[in-house]
């Protein structure tokens, strides 16, 4: 990379930050006739969303299992525009386990929706009938609006509609506040009401979930061909350092260690905190000061990840929702993605942990062997089993928080310099820090160049619609 990079073309962009917020944008950008240039600082793209080879096992991992959903519309139109729909591997079905291998499968029905998954709920053995009359009166109850600016917590309006310490500890707290990465104290309700509309209630397509067949960096190299392709630029190990923006040129001047780039639009689909450190590196402008206010008020929530190999299969379940104990989730890696298979009779699991900061404190071998311990719970075979190698991985900064009024925070993707636009799932998307999130964020800022050429696009996918009576709701809420 050096000086005089871009050969400059009738309109051009650059984007800074190659995770998921960053590719959407990108591409989206490309297909529509711009001349694109990514910049990562890593070697790679995916951002918090990737693979690599881990020198401790020798083996490509992905930083943690990262999941999809039928409602994640932005995701999908991103995967398939760049080509690798096929490698997502789609589920219906979701079982719990309980210490002592009792197994419980949610999952849809025939019934319309929001009643296509109540005939398992009903019959799951996970919880007690006052768990499932609880967990119907919060499901009736969310089935009404909740204000945008509420300012509740989940956990204070799960008690107060009466939930059992079963419906707590076994769905709230491990579905939800998994999906959220955050305890249910520190959730917002407008949050946790739409996951629990779109995963639960919408339709039971909304609720399938998708998992990546090969690692996510290589799922993600599908971004950088794509861009290839359309004749665009990406650069790995490339830090911004600094953005001017020329006011008679109208461009701007991204400068690295290696030389500059310089374009007719900026696009910055960096992490929050990323962002917050380039600021000052910015050109002076009235709203900068309320947009590092708002960036200071996002805060991190970790997610951890066990990787194990043992040396024959412990389960034939693809993954499964593990109560009770500090591991939550487990995916059956060598199922997942089959290519992975060893020779003989050997496997890959991966145990992921939400929202656990006690977890996260351990070292590395008291967390290996508390995953180990509790894995065995669910899967006798472990007992008889060789763990081979295994792996720690802590994602200290993987998602932001969504407490309440976190929305004042959220910046929408105009920026307060000119040509310039904010990308990232911490922005104002409406949905909490997901992948749909950064790819909502992405369309979005690609919308926002658009119409500054003049030249506006659609670019951002439709929310599938409500099927049943959530269908005659929507409509309804509509019209009054």
């Amino acid at each position: 990379m050096s000086s005089g990079l871009l050969q400059k073309s009738e309109r051009s962009v650059t984007v800074l930050g190659g995770g998921v917020a960053g590719m959407t944008a990108a591409c989206a950008l490309a297909e529509a006739g711009f001349h694109v240039q990514l910049v990562e600082r890593r070697s790679y793209l995916g951002g918090r969303a990737s693979s690599y080879l881990h020198p401790g096992v020798d083996e490509v991992i992905d930083n943690c299992q990262h999941v999809l959903f039928g409602c994640c519309t932005n995701l999908v139109g991103f995967y398939r525009r760049i080509g690798v729909i096929d490698r997502i591997h789609w589920t219906t079905k979701m079982t719990m386990i309980e210490p002592g291998g009792r197994t419980s499968l949610l999952g849809p029905s025939l019934l319309p929706a929001p009643f296509h998954g109540l005939l398992k709920l009903m019959t799951a053995h996970a919880f007690s009938i006052a768990d499932k009359i609880a967990l119907g009166r919060a499901f009736s109850a969310l089935m009404r609006p909740v204000p945008a600016n509420s300012k509740q917590t989940l956990g204070v309006w799960l008690r107060r509609n009466g939930q059992t310490q079963g419906a707590l500890d076994r769905f709230w707290r491990l579905v939800i506040a998994s999906a959220l990465n955050a305890d249910i104290d520190s959730i917002g309700l407008p949050y946790a009401a739409k996951v629990i509309r779109e995963l639960f209630m919408n339709s039971a397509e909304a609720g399938s979930m998708g998992m990546s067949t090969v690692p996510l960096s290589e799922l993600y190299a599908g971004a950088r061909s794509f861009l290839e392709r359309h004749s665009c630029d990406v650069f790995f190990n490339v830090t911004a350092e600094k953005a001017e923006w020329e006011e008679k040129s109208a461009q701007w001047t991204v400068s690295t260690r290696t030389g500059t780039v310089t374009s007719d639009f900026l696009v910055l689909a960096l992490p929050f905190e990323a962002t917050a450190r380039l600021l000052p590196q910015m050109p002076p402008a009235a709203g900068a000061p309320e947009l590092s206010r708002q960036l200071e008020q996002h805060r991190h929530w970790p997610i951890c990840s066990v990787h194990l190999w043992f040396d024959r299969e412990i389960t034939t379940l693809e993954h499964a929702v593990l109560l009770d104990r500090e591991i939550h989730w487990m995916y059956n890696k060598s199922r997942l993605q089959p290519w992975r298979k060893l020779k003989g009779r050997g496997s890959y699991v991966e145990l992921v942990i939400s929202a656990s900061r006690s977890f996260a404190a351990l070292g590395r071998e008291q967390a290996i062997a508390q995953a180990v311990s509790e894995l065995a719970e669910y899967f006798p075979a472990v007992h008889e089993a060789r763990l081979e190698k295994a792996a720690l991985v802590k994602e200290i900064r993987a998602t932001f928080g969504v407490p309440p009024g976190i929305d004042a925070s959220r910046p929408a993707s105009a920026s307060p310099w000119p040509n310039c636009f904010l990308a990232g799932d911490w922005t104002a998307t409406g949905w909490p820090s997901t992948m749909e999130s950064a790819a909502r964020s992405g369309h979005l800022a690609a919308e926002a160049v658009c119409k500054a050429t003049g030249e506006p696009r659609s670019i951002l996918n439709p929310d599938l619609k409500p099927e049943g009576l959530m269908w005659i709701l929507s409509v309804a809420k509509a019209m009054f």
